[in-house]
């Protein structure tokens, strides 16, 4: 296949090599169990069927699908008699709790927008973010509203309705609860209290259901570079990225127990979380943080079978002291992703002999597609995954497709050469909330250009190689941070690194790996050592520099902050 073919041409290429390399068994269309409708009635539905099934279960605290359909009806309810309505938007700046997923059913029943705020958020950012999207009604936990107290005088807030873990914990958890959320009620006058207004609400005799196609939520974006910008999303989004992944990705039924302790603001915790168990009609173990002993007692407890976590929580587990402790035999899938840490090899092989379960990398995805757009379960045969580097992401899910193009003209590359990933989904985004040109710039012919560095190789797979603006020139060479912090991630004495580059008035760039030790390994190693163990282990080019930190900046979803990390500064002695 050269360059010179047509985007026709290349695509019908590629379909016949997806579809050659399809594992067997596994659906090839998005499997809609209940129609192609919106979550909403995918709820009503479960609520109907099994109205006494657990749809969330919190520290012991038990919400049903019946609880969770007529709490979040009474919430659009509440949302209406406050005068929000359809297209308005409603900012949720809560943590993991039972509340956030009626908030959220609620709104999208009402036909208003979630918007998503992140609990880590400062004074600077919740403002940004309330008056980029004009939201005039926030819903947030009593802990952070002293951060909204603090914007208050610059944003058009007008309603204010506060919820506290205090009610939703038990008295006596059924598992290890951490002190953070253990705490006593906050008082906030002149605020709404959520739960009991819901009790004092008539439920609604009538929500008609949003359309496929208005807008749901708007999931902001890291903002790394520049300020976040809001993704536009439908529930035509939201519900085509659970079809699209049921029995590929995600291997669950009416009979499946999930757990999960990702931050439900951010898009892949609203997948995991808020969607993809209630699609299923499953029942979700929700953690409000990860906590290792809180997440093997409920394993044990409740017989959880599908799970998510980093690299670095299943290497945590498996380290824990406390292991034997707990019996996880229930667990039948169980997806990480490589942030920190990288899933490797003996990785796999050590969490498959202690569980008898293969640990494989859940998806390649961005807020903009709503993410969970590849997947990799099939491909563990003899680590035909891992030993398929670089970083192997798998085949697109059902109606995904991807392309390679030459980063400046746009023009298809050849399979096998490295250029920009551009996506086409049914999920991708709509725009980017009030940033038509950002929108125009990055959504070009109905593909969004990523931004990212791969390939497609000869059988049909896509790689990813990193960001483009993490890609360093070495003396004209390429070399990618992901590629060495995977490397690194092998070597037992290290916990995690984040690979940057360093200007260089000979090489161009070099790299400089900044490296956090596990803690029994502090002052056994040093910088040199490493360094010399890389030499062993990768080209000379793409040797790094070795500077060892005492701890990584990390994002709230447990990225690494790579921004925070400033090469051009001199090591530290």
């Amino acid at each position: 296949m050269s360059a010179g073919l047509n985007e026709k041409d290349y695509l019908a290429t590629l379909r016949g090599l997806w579809d050659k390399a399809w594992p067997n068994g596994m659906p090839r269309s998005p499997n809609y169990l209940h129609g192609e409708v919106p979550l909403t009635e995918y709820l009503r539905a479960w609520a109907k069927r099994s109205p006494e099934r657990p749809a969330i279960i919190f520290y012991g605290h038990v919400t049903t699908y019946a609880d969770l359909d007529r709490q979040s009806d009474r919430f659009a309810a509440l949302l209406q008699a406050k005068g929000v309505g359809k297209g308005d938007r409603v900012a949720v700046f809560l943590p993991n709790c039972p509340q956030f997923h009626i908030v959220f059913f609620g709104i999208l029943k009402l036909g208003a927008i979630h918007v998503p705020v992140s609990p880590l958020s400062r004074a600077f950012e919740l403002s940004y973010e309330l008056n980029d999207t004009q939201a005039d009604v926030i819903v947030a936990l009593d802990q952070f509203v002293p951060v909204v107290e603090q914007v208050k005088g610059e944003v058009q807030l007008r309603e204010i309705i506060v919820t506290s873990f205090a009610d939703v914990i038990p008295k006596a958890p059924a598992f290890p609860t951490p002190d953070s959320i253990r705490t006593p009620r906050v008082s906030v006058p002149d605020a709404t209290d959520l739960l009991p207004a819901l009790a004092a609400m008539p439920t609604p005799t009538s929500l008609p259901p949003p359309g496929l196609d208005d807008v749901a939520a708007l999931n902001y974006t890291g903002g790394t570079t520049g300020m976040p910008k809001g993704c536009v999303h439908t529930h035509r989004d939201m519900v085509y990225t659970a079809a699209a992944n049921y029995g590929i990705s995600v291997l669950s039924d009416e009979s499946s127990v999930f757990l999960s302790f990702f931050p439900e603001f951010w898009i892949a915790g609203e997948n995991f979380g808020l969607i993809f168990p209630l699609f299923s009609g499953a029942t979700l173990v929700l953690l409000a943080r990860w906590d290792a002993v809180g997440a093997m007692a409920a394993i044990d407890k409740y017989k959880v079978t599908i799970t998510a976590m980093p690299v670095d929580g299943a290497v945590e587990l498996m380290d824990h002291p406390r292991w034997s402790e707990f019996d996880l035999s229930s667990l039948k899938q169980v997806r990480v992703v490589s942030f920190v840490k990288k899933l490797n090899a003996d990785y796999r092989k050590r969490w498959r002999d202690l569980t008898g379960t293969i640990l494989m990398e859940a998806a390649w995805g961005m807020t903009e597609t709503h993410t969970s757009n590849t997947f990799t379960a099939g491909f563990q045969d003899d680590d035909f995954d891992l030993n398929n580097q670089p970083i192997f992401v798998g085949l697109p899910v059902p109606g995904a497709e991807f392309k390679i193009t030459d980063f400046e003209t746009g023009a298809l590359l050849p399979l096998g050469a490295e250029g920009e990933i551009r996506v086409r989904t049914p999920s991708l985004l709509k725009s980017y909330w009030n940033k038509p040109e950002a929108t125009a710039e990055s959504l070009v012919d109905g593909w969004l250009r990523t931004g990212d560095i791969g390939n497609i190789d000869k059988d049909g797979f896509l790689h990813f190689l990193g960001r483009r603006k993490e890609m360093l020139k070495v003396k004209g060479m390429s070399v990618f941070p992901p590629e060495i912090e995977a490397l690194l991630g092998q070597h037992p004495k290290v916990l995690g690194s984040g690979v940057v580059g360093r200007d260089d008035p000979d090489k161009g760039q070099v790299p400089v790996a900044y490296i956090q030790l596990k803690p029994e390994a502090v002052g056994t190693i040093s910088a040199e050592d490493l360094r010399a163990w890389c030499a062993e282990r990768m080209a000379v080019y793409k040797i790094p520099e070795v500077r060892i930190i005492d701890a990584l900046p990390l994002t709230a979803t447990g990225k690494v902050k790579k921004q925070d990390l400033d090469p051009n500064l001199p090591a530290a002695v």
